[in-house]
């Protein structure tokens, strides 16, 4: 009889660490899911202010045109791909660099025009947007965080069994592009 309760206890010992660790990869999962969204919702942010900025400079930046027209352009991309549910992360995240450096060429060719650069209008967008680009850096920090520990959690010995058995796949993370990787040239 007390080989019966060694191995109900057992197996009772068992069911409850299949159970703990369940939960455990379940709340990690969900953790990185939020953090995504987390993302998103300074993405669309960005989405929002953009055409706000653009109308701003566009009654200055009469000769600018071009910019204006890729700016427009890098954004319909940006928000098609994140739209796109087969997109791949390394998509998505291609297309919010280019709008990113498409950004920072429009604030450059806006040093060109004084008028523009004292519109109040004007600074009040590019402080949102400078803020707005902080927070996606900070979101996309919390979602690498949330996606290593994820990642740790599924392979490590014993809990990468059960993540195997219920088919848990590792997260990627966000990873700079090869243009942001290089030095910047600092000429005097």
């Amino acid at each position: 009889m007390i080989i019966v309760y060694i191995i109900l206890g057992a197996v009772a010992i068992g069911a409850l660490w299949i159970i703990a660790t369940y939960n455990g990869l379940i709340r990690s999962k969900n953790r990185v899911d939020e953090s995504y969204s987390d993302i998103d919702v300074q993405l669309k942010r960005r989405y929002d202010l953009i055409p706000n900025l653009v109308e701003t400079v566009r009654g200055y930046m009469t000769h600018e045109r071009e910019t204006l027209v890729k700016l427009t352009e890098a954004r319909t991309a940006a928000m098609s791909t994140r739209e796109n549910k087969t997109a791949s992360l390394a998509e998505k995240e291609n297309a919010e660099n280019a709008l990113s450096q498409t950004l920072k060429s429009l604030f450059a060719v806006t040093e060109n025009y004084p008028a523009l650069r004292a519109s109040e209008n004007f600074l009040q967008l590019q402080n949102e947007l400078s803020d707005t680009e902080n927070k996606i850096q900070a979101a996309r920090r919390f979602y690498n965080g949330n996606v290593r520990d994820f990642n740790i959690k599924i392979q490590i010995f014993p809990t990468n069994i059960i993540a195997n058995m219920l088919k848990f796949n590792k997260y990627d993370f966000f990873q700079a592009n090869d243009g942001e990787r290089q030095n910047i040239q600092v000429k005097l």
